[in-house]
């Protein structure tokens, strides 16, 4: 279609160099043909124009002294995509592998993943260079506080309530919550993932993880099966996969691998759940310390990976859960899956799959969840403590997590029935990508042009 195709043409002239935001572009407006031959309207009211372009970007300078005393500086961004829905919503990403473009990319999935939940809340992305490992605690401190001092600016209850991500965990909320607060004199739920006593939500942390699983589940159980007694490959070693692994644990299936930046492990009798929280919670230490307790366990090191793929996704099993980051998982990784009858893809992470690893597994008519539609647990619960610090209430865990088991069956049956729609049934790639951009759209709409 001429008219995606333009618009992606000059979305590379007007943003360049910015890889991953035109692949997640791509990957949207290439599935929402159909809609738009469709429904004209959208196209008459250029609406993907609109979309591809945040409302707002923010870059700024970050200064901060290290326990050296020397001066250090990066950079911070802050994407707001859009608000159609509500208030911008997406997490804060601290890696050395930032910059406007990985940004980008987030912010925009973050749209219609968040549409896709059925609350109110928009799409926004933000984040900083700033590696937080093997920084000291006041490191970080500084660091959160200088970042907070910039960004307080531009974000609110009510505006944009930013998250954690990758880099950033309880502690980071922590010390950017309370540099907010200072500045701002307001105690409010400018955050999520806030400490347990002071405003956050129970089930905050395990989400994400938990909500894939949720996800699989549900497409497992639309084809008459399930997750008890699958052998999982997990990748990751963060909140994401920890907790994907805990919820594999309590529907019966047996997760066996799990990666950082430095090798993967594998563990045929089961990853040893505990132990592995000790190493990435408490301890923040490397995974080959894993074989310390269990030396008969695999460690590959990421020396040692194939050139054109990921260790991790190399053992046999019957599911996988992508848990890292974007494009761990290539083509020939998912080649090798395939092979080895593996049924069940489920994105944990955001944009986990190449483009090429998607078309194999679209092709092969599995079940494979979309980042955008089977990670969207964490934003979910944060919109469910947002909730709670609006009311100044806090629910039970059983609470919290029965509604988040709730809004990912509800995500699947959107996104089903949109591919269904298309008379695509098995491609939740389509589904998911037009269910969201259709709530978004119709708002925008019915806003004006604003």
């Amino acid at each position: 279609m001429p008219y995606v195709h333009d618009t992606l043409f000059r979305l590379q002239k007007s943003s360049p160099a910015q890889t991953e935001f035109y692949q997640a572009a791509e990957e949207v407006l290439d599935s929402i043909r159909p809609l738009l031959d469709k429904d004209t309207h959208y196209r008459e009211q250029g609406i993907i124009e609109r979309l591809v372009e945040p409302e707002r970007q923010i870059m700024f300078r970050v200064v901060w002294h290290d326990d050296q005393g020397r001066i250090q500086v990066n950079k911070g961004y802050r994407v707001q995509f859009n608000s159609a829905l509500g208030p911008y919503k997406g997490g804060l990403r601290f890696h050395h592998s930032v910059n406007a473009g990985i940004i980008k990319f987030l912010g925009f999935e973050q749209i219609f993943k968040n549409a896709l939940t059925g609350l109110s809340i928009g799409g926004g992305k933000g984040g900083s260079d700033f590696n937080p490992k093997g920084r000291s605690d006041m490191e970080v401190m500084r660091f959160c506080q200088a970042f907070m001092t910039e960004l307080h600016r531009h974000i609110g209850a009510t505006i944009d309530v930013p998250a954690g991500d990758i880099g950033v965990g309880a502690r980071e909320i922590g010390y950017m919550y309370g540099q907010y607060k200072r500045l701002t004199g307001s105690y409010e739920g400018v955050l999520t993932g806030k400490g347990l006593n002071w405003g956050g939500s129970l089930a905050r942390k395990e989400a994400t993880g938990y909500g894939a699983v949720y996800f699989a589940e549900n497409m497992l159980q639309d084809r008459n099966d399930s997750l008890k007694n699958k052998i999982c490959l997990v990748s990751g070693a963060g909140n994401v996969a920890i907790y994907t692994i805990e919820k594999l644990y309590d529907l019966g299936a047996l997760p066996v691998t799990c990666s950082d930046s430095q090798g993967t492990i594998y563990h045929e009798q089961g990853i040893d759940l505990n132990l592995l929280k000790v190493l990435k919670e408490v301890r923040r230490s490397s995974l080959e310390a894993y074989l310390d307790t269990h030396p008969t366990a695999k460690y590959i090191p990421v020396s040692d990976y194939p050139t054109d793929g990921h260790a991790v996704w190399r053992f046999k099993a019957h599911a996988a859960f992508p848990s890292a980051t974007q494009n761990e998982l290539t083509v020939t990784d998912a080649k090798v899956l395939l092979e080895q009858g593996v049924s069940c893809i489920c994105e944990g992470a955001n944009m986990p799959s190449t483009a090429d690893a998607v078309d194999l597994f679209l092709g092969a008519g599995i079940c494979y969840g979309p980042g955008k539609a089977a990670n969207a647990g964490g934003v979910a619960t944060s919109q469910l403590e947002m909730a709670q610090n609006a009311s100044m209430t806090q629910w039970t865990f059983e609470e919290v997590d029965n509604r988040l088991k709730a809004i990912m069956c509800g995500i699947f049956q959107r996104s089903s029935e949109t591919a269904k729609e298309f008379d695509q049934p098995s491609n939740l790639v389509l589904g998911a990508n037009i269910a969201g951009f259709r709530k978004v759209a119709d708002a925008m709409i019915a806003q004006g042009l604003v």
